[in-house]
């Protein structure tokens, strides 16, 4: 096959297919009153992000409704379901501080970009060695700061910066001079509302009981807080207003901190679809592919960049969803509430919409997890709280940087440690003969643990390697193993090897091992010891 053909065909591969089209026809009742479900679920949450993100209401219910519909559609997962995360709000906080809307919508755009590029690089499959404790630790971190960046609305004071604790303290202190109580009241009231509902009826739409319990009364009593105001009712025309070529080098390195936390939330998100239905089997490089499509085109119309949600991807598989159709069908639900309901949005609280983000927050952190993975081991605990920590106090990109760099480190540490060169006991009557057998991994980290170990070799004159249990070898490793040869070959001792396992072989004839050895090579142990017997 051909590199333009096979090109090709893996360009294919990130498209709708006919098994796509098959699902949706499963059971399409089902899909559609899931979708509906889920859409209820979705409305506070995507006009309480579109608010925290900088951008208003409208821009998160515009992302939800356009990226929700493309990233289903375009998706490497039947049950995703995507939109606006806190997680992202995250992000997009200091670049709306920094660079207004319009930089916002920029970075989407190129970060759709990205996203598209790793898809067709195949990307995907790498997301799956992200350790548990980087992932927990992560979403615990996001958890403190989607509550931190509530504050402000909760307590009903204005607050704006960058730094979410800073914000936090600013806005208690203002609170504190200056008390609004009936901002505490519906945001205090929503939350507990929304967490009690779900800790006893998880199937209620709490949320948007919630907020429309909050809504009615403020119209009710004229209760003085800031709502939302008016919300287009439909979507704007697309455009490119807002994209200038001046600023795309700034910004770029913010829009691979976004293309990156969508990779990673999304394929998480898929991930746990996979598990809580039975089949289920995602497809990371078309999952990327489609939420780069959503992120390309939302911006034209002024939504934030989105990602897979995993809360509402898990009630869409608790309400029965069989195929993207759900997804979908979600989107349009929302697009009809824009059409024929915004008006009555436009009154909602923001303090009720923080009360839901609030809560969102405490139901993100699993302590049961947290804990179990603090008490696994240290190494699990050090990564779980370092991650977590720099999610807070630096930014989304670098703890998850820092989380794998900390835990591949203590990985290596430990895999090196695994190494063993045991002498082996043999009842060959052979004068001054010993052998050897190196157990695990020879690789760079476990080299000086092969060097020491065959350096203590004394009062003999032939040594047998067993290196039939070694499972890998890679150039650091072959280069220890040619140093301790040469070593011993200074000393007088001779070296045979035996049961060297074929891929191998490169790695020790690069580095001059078996140049070195000549016919001291030998297939397996009985062969070694008759040639040292013949030698």
């Amino acid at each position: 096959m051909s590199v333009d053909r096979a090109g090709r065909e893996r360009l294919l591969g990130l498209l709708p297919g006919r098994a796509d089209l098959a699902a949706v026809r499963r059971n399409p009742r089902a899909d559609l009153l899931a979708g509906l479900t889920v859409a209820v679920v979705a409305l506070p949450l995507a006009l309480g992000f579109g608010v925290a993100s900088g951008l208003g209401a409208a821009a998160g219910l515009a992302t939800a409704i356009v990226a929700g519909s493309l990233a289903a559609v375009f998706g490497g997962s039947n049950l995703q379901v995507s939109g606006p995360t806190g997680a992202m709000t995250v992000v997009l906080v200091p670049i709306v501080a920094q660079y207004g809307p319009g930089g916002v919508l920029t970075v989407g755009l190129l970060a759709g970009l990205i996203l598209v590029g790793l898809a067709v690089a195949r990307a995907g499959r790498y997301a799956r060695f992200v350790p548990a404790p980087v992932v927990e630790g992560f979403t615990a971190g996001i958890a403190v700061i989607i509550f931190l960046q509530q504050v402000p609305s909760a307590l009903g004071v204005p607050a704006h910066g960058e730094q979410v604790l800073a914000v936090a303290v600013r806005a208690a202190a203002a609170f504190a001079a200056q008390p609004h109580w009936p901002s505490v009241a519906f945001s205090a009231g929503v939350a507990a509302l929304v967490l009690v509902v779900l800790r006893w009826r998880p199937q209620v739409p709490a949320a948007l009981l919630a907020v429309g319990a909050a809504t009615v009364g403020a119209q009710v009593w004229h209760v003085d807080v800031a709502r939302i105001g008016a919300l287009p009712a439909t979507l704007p025309q697309p455009s490119l207003a807002f994209l200038r070529l001046d600023a795309v080098g700034p910004l770029l390195t913010s829009a691979v901190a976004v293309a990156a936390l969508a990779a990673l939330e999304s394929l998480l998100s898929a991930t746990v679809a996979d598990g809580m239905r039975r089949g289920e089997r995602h497809h990371p490089d078309r999952e990327l592919f489609g939420q780069g499509i959503a992120n390309i085109v939302t911006p034209l119309f002024g939504g934030v960049p989105a990602t897979a949600a995993i809360a509402r991807t898990a009630v869409n598989v608790r309400a029965g969803a069989v195929s993207r159709l759900a997804a979908l069908s979600h989107a349009l639900v929302l697009a009809v509430i824009m059409l024929a309901a915004a008006p009555l949005v436009a009154g909602i609280p923001i303090a009720a919409l923080a009360g839901v983000l609030l809560a969102t927050a405490v139901r993100m952190v699993h302590l049961g997890t947290l804990r179990a993975l603090a008490r696994a081991g240290r190494s699990d605990a050090l990564v779980l709280v370092l991650t977590a920590g720099a999610t807070v106090l630096l930014d989304l990109v670098a703890a998850v940087l820092l989380g794998l760099v900390v835990a591949g480190g203590l990985a290596l540490r430990k895999v090196a440690g695994s190494l063993r060169v045991d002498r082996v006991p043999h009842d060959e009557h052979l004068p001054h003969f010993a052998v050897y057998r190196p157990t695990g991994p020879l690789f760079f980290a476990a080299a000086h643990h092969l060097r020491q170990a065959l350096s203590h070799i004394d009062g003999v004159d032939v040594v047998l390697l067993r290196l039939s249990r070694v499972t890998a070898i890679d150039a650091s490793g072959a280069l220890a193993l040619r140093e301790a040869v040469e070593d011993l070959h200074d000393r007088n001792i001779t070296v045979h090897v035996s049961g060297i396992r074929p891929e191998h072989r490169r790695a020790l004839a690069a580095l001059g091992v078996l140049a070195l050895l000549r016919e001291r090579v030998h297939a397996d142990a009985p062969a070694a010891i008759a040639a040292v017997r013949s030698g």
